[in-house]
């Protein structure tokens, strides 16, 4: 069986893989987008129906409390979760459907740094996020 890279850190964090936890791992490690517990819960459960939403919420947090997924709490009310990544990127997120995109941009990360600065400030983390609605065409 291929280890995927969500499994593949838990190892190396020392994180005991059950049949279950491989389960969520591949899943979240196969997702394009930033599920939220009961969507991961609809997909792992259809891999393996003795997953229960309380064993999504308890691997979500042991999974965030070891550095491996990261936690972002949008504006739809439901947390929504992803893979750490060492690029740091920001969220366009579509209020009509729930969509978030990552993107990155040059100009936005200059100007905060030049924000900053003018300020007397050294950033050391920063989060963007930008709720939007499609445009009519």
């Amino acid at each position: 069986m291929v280890v995927n890279r969500i499994e593949q850190k838990c190892i190396q964090k020392g994180l005991r893989m059950t049949e279950q936890r491989k389960v969520i791992a591949q899943v979240l490690s196969s997702s394009h987008d930033h599920p939220d517990a009961e969507e991961l819960y609809k997909r792992s459960n259809a891999i393996n129906n003795s997953i229960s939403l309380a064993t999504i919420y308890r691997t979500l947090k042991l999974f965030s409390n070891n550095g491996i997924l990261e936690k972002h709490e949008f504006k739809d009310g439901k947390s929504r979760y992803e893979t750490v990544h060492k690029d740091h990127h920001d969220h366009l997120i579509d209020i009509d459907t729930g969509k978030v995109i990552e993107f990155q941009d040059e100009e936005i990360e200059k100007l905060q740094e030049k924000i900053a600065n003018k300020l007397g400030y050294n950033i050391i983390n920063h989060r963007l996020e930008i709720y939007a609605v499609k445009k009519n065409k």
